[in-house]
């Protein structure tokens, strides 16, 4: 009795993902760096354009957040020039330098600056707040200027409890039913809390109950 013999069928080759060009195959990983690309011209334009807007927004700047920037100084000179045109072409041309001179800069620095500028940071914010409790209980409170003083060993009492007189006497109504007036002194006792409070001591707080 004959036995055929069964011969294996080779497998085919696991195929390759990728193609040929130009005589080169070209990998997968080489096609996912051809999909990403350049940036568009859109997507160009559009970062253009932001460090134009921004750029315009540096003239208006305030002095101490320009000063943290790392901008050129042809940049700052260039800012510098055109707060001083007031010819309105002259004005255009001298922003566009402004905006060319913007391109190679990182936008980030100069997009925190100006958010300080038009929120405030937190510890301004802080700070100012804490000065109007100040001011608003050393009016209302009699114990509240022996707790400030106490903190604040340094204040003229005698300008203190001046302008605290007259802020409260200020704040009474000529007539009935008219709202309380806040006059100079009012606005002076939070320009003085406000000064001492930011040299000291560090851990000055909110004002709280005077102790008994």
């Amino acid at each position: 009795m004959n036995t055929k013999t069964t011969k294996a069928i080779p497998k085919s080759p696991k195929a390759i993902k990728g193609y040929w060009s130009n005589g080169r195959f070209v990998k997968p990983e080489e096609i996912a760096l051809e999909e990403v690309g350049p940036p568009s011209k859109t997507q160009l334009k559009a970062e253009a354009d932001e460090k134009q807007a921004l750029g315009e927004a540096l003239l208006t700047l305030r002095a101490d957040l320009m000063a943290r920037l790392d901008l050129p100084d042809k940049l700052r000179d260039a800012i510098a020039d055109a707060k001083k045109i007031t010819n309105f072409e002259g004005k255009r041309r001298q922003m566009q330098f402004i905006g060319k001179l913007m391109r190679p800069l990182d936008p980030e620095p100069i997009r925190e600056a100006i958010n300080e500028q038009l929120n405030g940071s937190a510890d301004l914010t802080l700070a100012l707040h804490l000065a109007e409790q100040w001011r608003d209980k050393l009016i209302a409170d009699d114990a509240a200027l022996g707790t400030w003083l106490g903190e604040h060993p340094d204040t003229d009492s005698q300008q203190l409890r001046a302008l605290i007189r007259q802020a409260r006497k200020d704040a009474k109504p000529e007539k009935p039913g008219e709202a309380a007036r806040h006059g100079k002194s009012y606005r002076e006792i939070f320009q003085l809390v406000r000064q001492a409070l930011a040299q000291g001591p560090g851990d000055a707080g909110e004002p709280g109950e005077p102790e008994a």
